[in-house]
């Protein structure tokens, strides 16, 4: 009977056909987001279905030692007035400026300390960058030297400005070099690159730190970049007191540094940083990549598959002190 009925409504009923199509989107469309994660009925689940999340790689890190520190000094700059630096050494260094350096001529420099020769002399950036800058001026700084160290183009070369917008020059590169050889076989990392952006009559941006590398006597470079935290609770260092920075093990990977903010500075290494977002008991310790938020603890970064500030889809995660770590 009920087999009759099927077969008079497939035969004078369109709407059979409808529901019968409408049917099979509707269960299909539902596989389909539940396979990708989307929230759909449990009754269109399958049974063996396990929610699971994967625990986030750690990256590898390795610890060693940055005998370089340089910050921005006090008092206004300008190209024509010149700008002031505080460099902060745990060796003797010698402090170099390039004013009006070429970008192409200083990417190629730390493209050919990779393959080339180490740049770990002042005279080795010199020939690197093939002499083309507009004025260099160097200044040798003690171990425990913490005063600031001004530097200028002279008056009668009549620069006011490096041209408009985009420029094929940095204001001022800042390379910081060991001064004794014996030092440079202790350090792994052998130079420091400090590129700065000068206000000038072309361009009036305040002045400011643009890019950081650090260059290792293996030949790699790391680039220093922000982690990005709340204001405010503080903003701490992953390298305090420059005495000891944390870098990834594998070559030419990205580093990561505080981006130094108006607020008071804290000090990770005592365990005073900021309690972690998802459970506000534990302090900060992980700092996932790509998006290099610093938001979570050791025990919580274990749940999560994206940051829980941005929602992007987190790759890797690391360490901001090594102390958690060893008590796992």
């Amino acid at each position: 009977m009920a087999a009759v009925f099927l077969v008079t409504l497939y035969e004078y009923s369109p709407l059979f056909y409808i529901s019968v199509v409408s049917l099979c989107f509707l269960v299909t469309a539902a596989m389909v987001l539940g396979w990708f994660g989307f929230d759909v009925p449990v009754i269109l689940r399958s049974s063996d279905e396990t929610e699971s999340i994967l625990p986030t790689p750690e990256k590898l890190m390795v610890q060693v030692t940055n005998p370089f520190a340089l910050e921005m000094g006090s008092g206004p700059a300008s190209v024509t007035d010149g700008v002031s630096v505080r460099p902060c050494c745990l060796e003797p260094c010698v402090l170099s400026f390039f004013w009006g350096c070429k970008v192409r001529d200083l990417k190629g420099a730390l493209q050919a300390h990779h393959h080339g020769p180490r740049l770990s002399t002042p005279q080795h950036f010199q020939q690197a960058l093939q002499f083309c800058y507009r004025h260099y001026q160097s200044f040798h700084i003690g171990n425990e030297d913490r005063e600031e160290r001004h530097t200028q183009i002279p008056a009668e070369q009549g620069i006011t400005d490096f041209g408009p917008l985009p420029r094929e020059r940095y204001p001022l590169v800042a390379v910081l070099t060991l001064a004794e050889p014996e030092a440079r076989d202790t350090y792994n990392i052998v130079a420091s690159v400090t590129v700065i952006h000068v206000p000038d009559d072309k361009y009036s941006l305040s002045e400011r730190v643009l890019f950081q590398y650090l260059l290792t006597s293996q030949g790699n470079m790391y680039e220093l970049k922000p982690l990005f935290m709340s204001a405010d609770s503080g903003v701490a260092s992953v390298c305090p007191d420059s005495e000891q920075c944390t870098q990834p093990s594998e070559p030419n990977v990205e580093a990561s540094r505080v981006e130094q903010g108006p607020v008071q500075e804290e000090d990770w290494s005592e365990g005073r940083g900021r309690d972690c977002v998802v459970c506000q008991n534990a302090a900060v310790n992980k700092v996932l990549l790509p998006c290099r938020h610093a938001c979570v603890c050791d025990s919580c970064v274990l749940h999560f598959q994206h940051c829980p500030i941005c929602r992007a889809f987190v790759l890797e995660s690391f360490t901001l002190t090594q102390e958690p770590a060893a008590e796992q």
